[in-house]
């Protein structure tokens, strides 16, 4: 038999997913029709509908071998331990206007390299195409998947609700949910009954682009700073923005973008716009090897200085959602790069620039710390019953009012005259090579090259430091931990040009420990508020509602726990010997 003759019996062998994909603008119609106890001769088991949180990291070589050889990567991380899947981006439709693709599996590393891996088909495909070239992050999808199974004697099919973010460079850049019907085993045409209703219920859209499409199509977006390249494109239409409309009381506070003519939206961004003239900055910060440090510096301050004014006019309307959230990012790069180069400048000269940024840093920090709190309290409000929903309904009126107040004291902040004069003296500082950078003598380490291999050692030293304590580290140590990551992820990011392309997957492992730590924040910070919320009206909640909100409290809780259980794989993503070898080959490179 010929070469050509046995891969092509390889690949008849692949396994092949067949799915039905849908786009849920309802989050209610989402959750009704996992509750759908038949479809046609498709019965529900008599198990109520499970729910898992996976991570998957979508990889790829840094000139896209695996795409252009059409194929998507994707490291899915499970409490059993780290799954590597190879999809086909080639579909053919199926069933009912299903979509069908190759996919084969296998156990993977969520650090190691694919050499490394556990012998398996998808391994051998990753290394047929990519070789020994190392893969680095081209996105991450979190999501929260309820799924319940479905059989008949023809067929067996999962239906599964995902409430999906997409994060990019440690950052939510997307929000959207999806409503999936996957052949287990049997029939195809099982699909095609599943179909025939989905298609007729209101709230749902029929999705014509992958998740990994979707996600991509974000980051592109985030990263352009358009803001309104559409994430998806579902039936020829432009998609929302991701925050799809909830029914019911405590509705998420994003305006959906379909229904926002776009128009009228630039209408009302450029009318609450100030005559703030924009910064002209590259699409990277550009920093060299041979930068003196202070003005490799000042280029990271301007670049995103810059991003922090484009977003200025849509954190002021409020219209579109995500740019607070990117305005407060601009201002967070800003404060880390004055860290790690703040040493080169004139502190005194320069502390006015460091403390204007603190305080519109905590200003945006104020209403977006809520925004987290509110669209996670309606995300797990929308599986519960109405009756349910509402007696949490006074925790969530609670926490409007406090962002109400938030906002009106960050927009105040914004008009006042002092910040406009900061803004403008600031303006000129990123822009005028020099100013206000401290003297060198002409042997003095003040290169990127001749100063960052130490900062980069020492970020990490103060990192690997929390390895002793790690297994009885309480919430509070683990917050120290995360800054730390921060730090470290910071001293390298700032310099991601001058220290080449293996830097990227260096960063990308720092961030998923950060996120994940991140992620164990967000949730001990909501409890604490829920607890509070319970303390102080305990006189005015009724039985049902103290419980609803009692059950949300002991919820985060048990995410609290559960993520400090997990957090193994990312540490060691971030502390071990390959970690530490690849960070030794990047820093020689300076």
């Amino acid at each position: 038999m010929t070469r050509e003759a046995k891969a092509g019996k390889k690949a008849r062998k692949r396994p092949v997913e067949i799915e039905l994909k849908f786009r849920v603008d309802d989050l209610a119609a989402g959750a009704a029709v996992m509750d759908t106890e038949r479809f046609g001769a498709l019965a529900a088991e008599a198990d109520p509908a499970r729910e898992v949180l996976m991570e998957d990291r979508y990889l790829d070589t840094t000139d896209g071998v695996l795409t252009h050889a059409g194929y998507a990567v994707r490291l899915r991380a499970l409490e059993t331990g780290t799954l590597v899947s190879v999809k086909s981006l080639t579909r053919v439709e199926a069933a009912g206007g299903a979509s069908k693709r190759e996919e084969i599996e296998g156990p993977a590393d969520a650090v190691a390299p694919p050499a490394d891996w556990p012998a398996s088909d998808a391994r051998a495909l990753v290394m047929e195409h990519a070789g020994d070239a190392p893969l680095q992050e081209l996105v991450t999808i979190r999501q929260r998947r309820r799924k319940r199974l479905y059989r008949s004697d023809a067929a067996t099919v999962e239906l599964s609700l995902d409430d999906i973010e997409v994060v990019a460079d440690g950052e939510v850049v997307e929000r959207f949910t999806e409503l999936e019907a996957e052949l287990v085993s049997g029939d195809e045409a099982a699909l095609a009954v599943i179909a025939a209703v989905l298609e007729g219920t209101e709230g749902l859209r029929r999705a014509i682009s992958s998740k990994l499409e979707a996600a991509l199509a974000a980051v592109d977006a985030a990263g352009s700073g358009t803001g309104g390249k559409e994430a998806d494109l579902v039936d020829g239409e432009r998609a929302d923005d991701g925050e799809g409309a909830h029914d019911g009381a405590g509705a998420s506070m994003a305006i959906d973008a379909v229904a926002i003519d776009a128009v009228a939206v630039a209408a009302a961004i450029a009318a609450a716009t100030p005559d703030i003239p924009p910064l002209s900055v590259g699409k990277t910060p550009g920093v060299l090897a041979e930068d003196h440090v202070a003005e490799a510096g000042r280029k990271v301050l301007r670049f995103h200085l810059a991003k922090m004014i484009d977003y200025e006019a849509g954190t002021r309307t409020g219209i579109v959602a995500e740019d607070l959230h990117k305005m407060r990012v601009a201002t967070r790069r800003q404060r880390a790069a004055w860290r790690v180069f703040g040493t080169a400048f004139r502190p005194r000269r320069t502390k006015r620039y460091r403390d204007g940024l603190r305080e519109i840093a905590s200003r945006l920090g104020a209403v977006r710390d809520l925004d987290v709190q509110l669209e996670a309290a309606d995300i797990y409000r929308a599986d519960l019953p109405v009756a349910e929903q509402r007696a949490m309904q006074p925790l969530l009126d609670s926490w409007h009012a406090h962002r109400d107040v938030a906002r009106t004291l960050l927009i105040r902040e914004l008009d006042s005259d002092g910040h406009r004069r900061w803004l403008d003296d600031y303006r000129d500082f990123v822009r005028t090579e020099g100013a206000f950078a401290l003297p060198v003598s002409p042997v003095q380490p003040h290169r990127v090259r001749d100063t960052a291999p130490s900062r980069i050692w020492s970020a990490y030293e103060q990192l690997r430091g929390y390895e002793p304590v790690l297994r009885w580290a309480d919430v509070e140590t683990l917050h120290d931990l995360r800054i730390a990551a921060k730090w470290l992820r910071y001293s390298l990011e700032f310099t991601r040009e001058a220290l080449g392309p293996e830097a990227a997957s260096l960063i990308a492992r720092v961030t998923a420990l950060q996120d994940h730590l991140g992620l164990m924040n967000d949730a001990d910070v909501t409890a604490s508020m829920a607890r509070t919320f319970l303390v102080e009206h305990a006189g005015e909640l009724s039985s049902l509602e103290s419980a609803a909100i009692g059950r949300y409290l002991v919820d985060r809780e048990r995410e609290v726990a559960r993520l400090r259980r997990t957090i193994g794989p990312t540490w060691r993503g971030a502390s071990g010997l390959r970690f530490r070898r690849a960070l030794g080959r990047v820093v020689a490179e300076l």
